[in-house]
């Protein structure tokens, strides 16, 4: 793993991807409790929403969830500075400017993997935000667009983009078709080119590469993790989040909570939300993949998937849940 000590203080070797619609508050702190020392993302906000929005409801955290980036949506320079300018005092540790969602809602506004074909463009939102506070500004972005040959033009994006002082990329290894997939066939269909994205890490070694994209396993993770600074899981990180324990063990060298004290810090977290009128399903609909590939995986995923939703128990639903799966699993051993 190559060493980015020399750019900045943030530990970027374990990072838990932006995913819209699933990286929020409960989620994040879901992840932290699995995942001590990893880097943890925001859900991308676009630039407006932060310049007009309530502050709270959109960028509000727990304590429990730094280090946290912020990932932002934008592609014009003032609003983007804007938008850090109101973000900067809201302990987040890093700015990301998206450059590689393919969704056609934000392709509309200009934003996302599109910006791949305008590198200048990026260069100077990016020169913007980083004059609009001393957070680091980092871009997530694709090996390349379409018909956008990735052995040139990424070179060429990357540089220019770094040009403007940009030091981190996390670097989606696939390229992302924007007319013809859509974001769901865009995160499988196109192939993965981790070799292409090692050439550019090596290209340029003065900057940090974190390699994002199809990461599934620890052992995996020990095969491609070679001149990169780090790594990025995203689905893998949802849909079975316990692996995130044992990549951590590996990189942190820390030692893995079991899924019962998981399971009892969320339950904690539970009361203190339900407290606040949190429904406890906007909870437990990310913690279904805690027991994945154990006996009583399935009753778990039952009760916090299904009879969550009817439960006004909080933290003790959950424990119970908990309780029941760990019996079961035990029968079934037997």
């Amino acid at each position: 793993m190559t060493s980015i000590d020399q750019i900045d203080s943030i530990d970027r070797r374990l990072c838990v991807a932006p995913m819209m619609d699933w990286t929020d508050r409960h989620c994040r702190v879901f992840h932290r409790h699995l995942v001590p020392d990893a880097l943890l993302f925001t859900e991308m906000v676009t630039a407006e929403a932060v310049i007009h929005g309530d502050l709270d409801r959109l960028l509000g955290h727990d304590e429990i969830e730094h280090p946290l980036v912020l990932q932002l949506g934008g592609s014009q320079p003032d609003r983007l500075a804007m938008a850090v300018e109101r973000a900067a005092d809201q302990g987040f540790a890093e700015i990301n400017l998206n450059v590689g969602c393919p969704s056609d809602r934000v392709q509309s506004g200009r934003f996302g993997a599109c910006l791949m074909a305008e590198p200048q463009l990026v260069a100077d939102c990016c020169s913007a935000m980083m004059a609009a506070s001393d957070l680091p500004v980092t871009v997530k972005c694709r090996i390349g667009i379409d018909d956008m040959d990735p052995e040139t033009s990424l070179d060429q994006f990357v540089d220019r983009v770094a040009d403007a002082g940009v030091k981190i990329f996390y670097l989606h290894a696939r390229k992302a078709w924007l007319k013809g997939l859509s974001p769901k066939e865009n995160r499988a269909i196109p192939p993965l080119d981790y070799d292409r994205a090692r050439r550019l890490a090596m290209h340029r070694d003065d900057l940090g590469v974190i390699l994002n994209g199809g990461l599934e396993t620890k052992a995996q993770i020990a095969t491609e993790i070679t001149g990169f600074a780090g790594v990025m899981l995203g689905r893998a990180a949802y849909r079975t989040p316990y692996v995130l324990t044992e990549i951590a063990n590996d990189v942190f060298g820390a030692t893995p909570p079991s899924r019962r004290q998981v399971a009892e810090a969320m339950a904690d977290y539970a009361d203190r939300m339900i407290a606040n009128h949190v429904p406890l399903h906007s909870i437990t609909r990310h913690m279904l993949g805690l027991y994945a590939g154990q006996r009583g995986a399935k009753h778990w995923r039952r009760q916090l998937g299904e009879q969550a939703r009817l439960s006004d128990d909080g933290g003790a639903f959950v424990r119970k849940a908990a309780d029941e799966c760990e019996i079961l699993a035990a029968r079934l051993a037997a």
